[in-house]
């Protein structure tokens, strides 16, 4: 193991004291979503209890101190990822919103009948259907550019793809479903240089490694805080600011507005011409002490730790003569290990492993056109953080060893 000191984090989470069916628990499903640090958790209460009321409006202590709050959590951020100002950040409840946030004040307003969005077979569905309900109603074409077998994307086949000319390329950073890394300056640069407005999905990018938005050229990044330690209800979208000056409101109300008339209606400054209504700002401000903690463990350093524990299982799965999705390069693959069992369904091998405390993820994983294009109905997955440790890859490999037998399935299961 590396120097890492994953129990010294570990310490921070209340949760992982926790006994599932009388074991210990080993929390395997980071790419679902983290779990929470105390640090996090007491900042929320605290918030409630001390600074809690609507922000934006008031002139009163406690609107004052919210509002500070809220808005002191945007502007870590914008340091956190390198965004250009603060204001270029705009709050939405997830990532599939901050996506459908760029598909209805961007792409329907700038995009018309027979324009082509480029994107990929190895994205969430997050990043298909809102184009897909845009292709249908404005007559726009959508086109995807092809996984390989081992789950990764070819270059050669992007760039192809690009020389068609399309208007918008929207791909992810890092699958969620299988843990491929993608090379993400590289699509980037590629997109621009072809003319297109390049979105990342950086959920699964976001927790895990440095990105500096200023340098890395896309027009717009979208991820969520509930990945990255934070409060559940919080997603961000990155824009380019004159894209986002152009853009119309997604939703009408609230504090998106200059001045209303009853014949006309102006719109706010950025941020908050896209962010209607009351916003969710107790767990807006409850993302600062995320970031905080994240930065203060380093992104490089978690992702080289959560890399490590990941090898260490697919290893495990290899030797039992598992089917491991993904590339087979380690300097490709995340702290994601996605698996079947010969002859059992996800959902059988996810209960088994709950049977010894070991919550991993099953089924399509919002992916079910990469499963079909890796030819299988889903999947077993394991995702490492911060907080995983040694024991929790051994939880992993004792879980897998009584599946088997239990199952008596694998090339070293016994003859019933």
């Amino acid at each position: 193991m590396s120097r890492f000191d994953a129990a010294k984090y570990r310490a921070d989470f209340p949760i992982l004291k926790r006994l599932v069916r009388g074991k210990p628990l080993a929390y395997l499903d980071n790419a679902a979503t983290t779990q929470k640090p105390r640090q996090v958790i007491e900042f929320l209460t605290r918030f409630y209890e001390t600074h809690n009321a609507n922000v934006h409006r008031g002139v009163h202590t406690l609107s004052e101190e919210s509002t500070n709050l809220a808005e002191a959590a945007r502007g870590k951020l914008a340091l956190f990822v390198g965004a250009p100002k603060p204001e270029t950040l705009i709050f939405t409840r997830n990532a599939t919103e901050s996506l459908n946030l760029i598909a209805h004040s961007w792409a329907r307003k700038f995009l018309k009948a027979g324009d082509t969005i480029l994107s990929t077979e190895m994205e969430h569905h997050s990043n298909i259907v809102p184009w897909q309900m845009l292709a249908a109603e404005r007559g726009i074409k959508l086109e995807f550019v092809p996984v390989e077998l081992d789950g990764t994307l070819d270059l050669a086949k992007v760039k192809a793809a690009l020389a068609k000319g399309p208007k918008l390329f929207t791909f992810t950073a890092l699958s969620n479903a299988i843990g491929t890394v993608n090379p993400v300056l590289e699509l980037i640069k590629l997109g621009k240089a072809a003319g297109a407005v390049v979105s990342v999905d950086a959920c699964q990018w976001a927790p895990h490694k440095p990105m500096d938005l200023k340098s890395w050229g896309a027009d717009f990044v979208s991820f969520s805080a509930h990945k990255m330690l934070g409060p559940t209800g919080v997603g961000v979208l990155w824009g380019r600011e004159e894209l986002l000056d152009a853009m119309d409101p997604f939703l009408g109300g609230g504090d998106m507005i200059s001045r209303v008339t009853l014949e006309k209606s102006t719109w706010n400054e950025l941020p908050y011409k896209f962010e209607a209504g009351t916003p969710n700002f107790a767990d807006q401000a409850a993302f600062a002490p995320a970031l905080d903690y994240l930065s203060d463990v380093g992104l490089d350093a978690i992702s080289a730790h959560e890399h490590e524990l990941a090898e260490k299982a697919r290893a495990i799965l290899e030797a039992e003569g598992m089917t491991v999705l993904g590339p087979k390069d380690p300097a490709k693959r995340s702290g994601v290990v996605s698996f079947n069992v010969p002859g059992l369904h996800p959902h059988d091998v996810g209960t088994a492993f709950d049977l010894e405390g070991v919550a991993v993820r099953v089924g399509h994983h919002c992916c079910q056109p990469l499963m079909h294009q890796l030819q299988c109905g889903g999947t077993a997955r394991a995702s490492f953080y911060l907080y995983n440790d040694q024991s929790d890859v051994d939880s992993f490999a004792r879980a897998l060893k009584r599946t088997l037998e239990f199952f008596r399935v694998g090339p070293k299961a016994g003859v019933s």
